[in-house]
């Protein structure tokens, strides 16, 4: 009964947030029952850009955050009211074509994504999720730890959602619909905390740090402040739990 009255609500509401600034929209899609709960550190101040020690110039900051749906990135441009380039691993084609932010594949080659990511921070400020792919369950993915390489600071933002009806995340189904369905909840609700700085690996001053430790030190603080348990399972754990199948892009399907 809710299907024909949640599918019209969904679509007024992709209506309001690809037409109307931030400003205006956010109102508006509260009062749909878009709610948006926002937290920041406590006595922060603006969040400043690093500094290349190249060339003094300033570097595009890297928020890193928890993956529960495909609309995280979005989410976090309206808590910042700012738009950032998200960095998407396997993004389904429709998805990035109806993507209001700018989004970037990657191609889950160290080398290839390293280059990009680096040209890409140089640019502007970037999002990116590294479990890789969504998760409900109140756990946390192993983090790629790619990203510790390339930023001198992370931002961690920790991302929260609770739904009444439909779940916007699947394993054996269509991505690309992920968002409506998540959109179709009478009122869903994201929580959005922007945690404290913290160095990337170029700026540890301890030579044993690894790649490994700063990601596993980003984790450990996203589920520190959600409450959710940091695990080692990777993206593919998931797809073979799940679907039974590595979660692989084919020609036929897209998977997140």
């Amino acid at each position: 009964m809710w299907g024909p009255f949640g599918f019209t609500l969904a679509v007024a509401r992709v209506i309001v947030a690809l037409s109307l600034p931030y400003d205006i929209s956010l109102p508006i899609l509260a009062f749909s029952g878009l709610p948006l709960t926002i937290t920041k550190p406590k006595n922060s101040g603006p969040v400043t850009r690093p500094k290349r020690s190249d060339d003094g110039q300033s570097k595009g900051l890297l928020y890193v955050c928890n993956h529960r749906t495909l609309l995280d990135p979005l989410y976090l441009c309206f808590a910042l009211k700012v738009n950032l380039t998200a960095l998407t691993y396997s993004l389904s084609r429709m998805s990035e074509i109806l993507a209001p932010i700018r989004t970037v594949r990657l191609t889950r080659n160290r080398d290839k994504d390293s280059i990009k990511m680096e040209k890409l921070l140089n640019q502007g400020d970037l999002v990116v999720c590294p479990e890789g792919t969504t998760c409900r369950e109140p756990y946390l993915l192993r983090f790629s730890p790619l990203f510790s390489e390339i930023a001198y600071e992370v931002v961690p933002v920790a991302v929260e959602t609770h739904v009444s009806m439909f779940h916007g995340t699947t394993a054996g189904g269509l991505k690309c619909l992920d968002p409506l369905f998540f959109l179709m909840n009478p009122s869903p609700i994201y929580t959005v905390q922007i945690l404290d700085k913290l160095p990337g690996l170029s700026t540890c001053r301890d030579a044993s740090e690894s790649r490994f430790h700063v990601a596993n030190q980003v984790q450990g603080e996203l589920g520190k402040a959600l409450g959710y348990e940091c695990t080692k399972l990777t993206r593919r754990d998931k797809y073979l739990i799940l679907a039974g199948n590595e979660g692989m892009v084919t020609a036929s399907t897209k998977s997140d």
